[in-house]
């Protein structure tokens, strides 16, 4: 996992910083702090991950392609541009229906419930 080291105050075309690998997820970190991370990550098609639970909300964007992601055991379908938060403490499983890009963060700092 190599840092994409983005230098800061520059516009960028997320969709276009990393490719595709055959059989294969490719997995660049664009940000890391102790209070969260934003990756960018790509999955050939036919790929599947399942993931343990994590201590934290996950916001996922689909920059490109198609994917169905699998939260506890009810599957949504996300195309470009759509997203959805995997809840802390959910199992989930994300399939490459197709090849796809995502972009995933996750913020760890100042966890508690605020009310929003």
């Amino acid at each position: 996992m190599a840092n994409l080291n983005l230098e800061k105050a520059k516009t960028y075309k997320l969709v276009d910083l990393l490719e595709y690998l055959p059989d294969a997820i490719v997995i660049h970190p664009v940000l890391r702090k102790n209070t969260g991370d934003i990756s960018l990550i790509s999955y050939d098609a036919g790929v599947k991950v399942v993931r343990k639970k994590s201590p934290f909300d996950a916001f996922i964007e689909v920059l490109e392609g198609k994917a169905e992601i699998i939260i506890d055991t009810e599957s949504h379908f996300l195309e470009t541009g759509q997203v959805i938060i995997i809840p802390a403490h959910a199992a989930n499983t994300i399939i490459a229906t197709v090849q796809f890009k995502m972009l995933r963060t996750i913020i760890k700092n100042g966890y508690e419930d605020i009310g929003l």
